[in-house]
């Protein structure tokens, strides 16, 4: 399944839900300073974002809350997100 699947089937589901609203980003990461703060730094405005290193250490979890206001912002957001390396969309 292409990236323009994937994001094609998030929208149809996303557009079920009424806009603006809290949208809940769930990211993985290899645990790289840089990497991380590529991440966190996509949610500026985030009402709640969390940081969780896996149990080895070796990878980080980000979690972040933010306020969008359309379906097509979220997209954007998680295309953003996929040009960082390593990382992977939950």
């Amino acid at each position: 399944m292409s990236s323009d699947d994937t994001y094609a089937k998030l929208k149809e589901q996303l557009e079920l839900q009424s806009w603006p609203d809290v949208y809940f980003f769930k990211f993985i990461v290899p645990n790289d300073p840089a990497r991380i703060a590529k991440v966190t730094a996509l949610f500026d405005n985030a009402d709640d974002l969390q940081l969780q290193p896996s149990k080895t250490g070796k990878y980080m979890s980000i979690g972040a809350k933010e306020l969008m206001l359309d379906v097509d912002s979220i997209i954007d957001k998680y295309k953003q997100a996929a040009k960082i390396e390593g990382l992977i969309s939950l």
